[in-house]
């Protein structure tokens, strides 16, 4: 299937939004999009983008039980994978929500924001679940950075966040209450905290970049 992309649909993706975005990104491109539950699609697309909405020991029973764990694992392997959300957090090792093992595609852990009876610099509390706009900052180089700006603003949705065991795979990070991974990377993956979907030009642009990487 030459150019195209597969959006995993296993039944727990914020999939209208992202799927309108990724086809947004890829109609310049000439890429054609595919919202897939079907394991063969997956595999025959050359770029695969894994969402993920709600709990975590959901998203990996619902990737298990559809049949799509394989195919998404071999694509992990092989060709350029996007994770968003939960679908960044499912490529770790484990995660304190449930507590529910990940896919271990990058070693480290997901943990809960600690936040309470913490202060924000305006005197108001924090919220957990983070809810709005945050700015990353560019942890490492990485080319699905390509024509956006260092400390751009992204949208996020999250009470649990990344860990990585080895901190090069953190390649973005943001801050609340503390620094916290944001964008992780290794090889052919990448994968966001934030959602791309949400996060206006910018977000889109990441899609964009997605379309053109070749790791």
């Amino acid at each position: 299937m030459k150019n195209s992309v597969a959006v995993v649909d296993y039944g727990m993706g914020n999939l209208w939004s992202v799927s309108q975005a990724v086809r947004h990104a890829a109609d310049a491109a000439g890429v054609e999009v595919h919202v897939t539950a079907d394991p063969e699609v997956v595999r025959a697309a050359t770029r695969v983008v894994l969402p993920g909405q709600g709990a975590m020991p959901d998203c990996m029973r619902e990737l298990r039980e559809s049949g799509l764990l394989a195919s998404v694992l071999e694509a992990a392997a092989s060709k350029p994978l996007f994770g968003v959300c939960v679908g960044m957090q499912m490529l770790l090792g484990r995660s304190e929500e449930g507590p529910s093992d990940g896919l271990n595609l990058i070693a480290g852990e997901v943990r809960r924001f600690q936040l309470a009876g913490r202060l924000q610099p305006d005197g108001s509390h924090f919220k957990v679940p983070q809810m709005g706009w945050n700015q990353v900052q560019q942890a490492r180089p990485h080319a699905m950075w390509q024509g956006i700006p260092d400390n751009e603003w992204f949208y996020f949705v999250h009470s649990f966040y990344a860990r990585p065991q080895d901190a090069a795979h953190s390649v973005g990070e943001a801050d609340y209450g503390g620094r916290f991974t944001a964008a992780v990377a290794r090889d052919n993956i990448f994968a966001t905290q934030f959602h791309p979907e949400k996060s206006a030009d910018h977000g889109l642009q990441l899609y964009r970049n997605f379309l053109h990487w070749t790791p």
